[in-house]
């Protein structure tokens, strides 16, 4: 009988101190200024970073975009000037796109040259982009509760809903935007009076609706998908969440504050923008 216990005993501690997911650290860049976002350039091999430098809602002149090499090396520090507080980044049609408070800055993906500037009538704080299947755009308007879509015929306002809780990270994922909220009631300092959670949007019917098991845990900042999973920021906390459908958002990573807009090689590779520390961290899943 004393066998039994102890060997019962011994499982249960077992199954308790099984460990969690994580996600390891690969390389660390320095020397960004306040680097927002880090998106990964499949066809170019590299990771083009947003530099806010100053107020993320100032058009001050002072953001630009940084290159760096797929194992961490800075290539070009100032890749593309002339920017105020550039944010999320999409490509679509062999351009890249540039999230900037009211505006989308259109870059030549092959020199980094600022080819021409979108303004988005009503906006009050692009943030985050993507693309879906077929080469439209979306972008978030985090202030406003709304996304926005764009394509060779123009832009329009794909949806507002109070439910969307201050969009900030989105991503395509099949036929339905992922959505990483950062929370109702913003307040001077940026927390909030209800933290935020990951959404749902599908592109066909622009019906939002809460990924179950993951609503109200945080103040999210970039979202990403890879594979069956969700990887999400809660910039306050720093932590990096991944979620499974059927499941609740558990921590895989933790850094200091200022965890912002993630990307990814859909692989294995996570890029994590430090904004407050000026860094990059790549992370390897496990």
């Amino acid at each position: 009988m004393k066998t039994l216990i102890r060997s019962t005993l011994l499982a249960v501690i077992g199954i308790a101190t099984m460990p969690t997911a994580h996600a390891g650290e690969i390389w660390r860049a320095t020397g960004l200024e306040q680097p927002e976002s880090a998106f990964f350039d499949a066809a170019g091999k590299r990771i083009i970073v947003s530099n806010i430098v100053g107020n993320p809602s100032e058009a001050d002149g002072n953001g630009y975009l940084s290159i760096l090499s797929l194992d961490g090396k800075m290539v070009a520090q100032h890749w593309t000037d002339g920017m105020d507080a550039p944010k999320g980044m999409a490509i679509s049609g062999g351009k890249l796109y540039v999230a900037d408070i009211t505006k989308i800055r259109v870059v030549n993906l092959e020199n980094g040259k600022l080819v021409s500037t979108i303004d988005v009538p009503n906006t009050v704080f692009l943030n985050d982009m993507t693309t879906d299947a077929s080469g439209k755009i979306y972008v978030t308007d985090m202030l406003a509760d709304a996304i926005y879509r764009l394509d060779d015929g123009g832009q329009e306002l794909f949806v507002r809903d109070a439910a969307l809780a201050s969009p900030n990270g989105i991503f395509a994922d099949g036929g339905r935007l992922i959505v990483a909220s950062w929370g109702k009631g913003i307040k001077p300092d940026f927390s909030t009076a209800e933290p935020g959670g990951l959404l749902s949007v599908d592109l066909a019917t622009r019906t939002v609706s809460h990924l179950p098991g993951a609503q109200k845990f945080a103040n999210l900042d970039g979202v990403i998908v890879v594979g069956d999973s969700v990887y999400a920021t809660a910039y306050m906390a720093g932590t990096l969440y991944r979620y499974k459908a059927g499941g609740k958002p558990e921590a895989v990573a933790t850094f200091k504050p200022g965890s912002a807009d993630i990307g990814t090689d859909g692989k294995s590779t996570i890029y994590v923008p430090q904004m407050n520390e000026g860094e990059v961290a790549a992370l390897s899943l496990d």
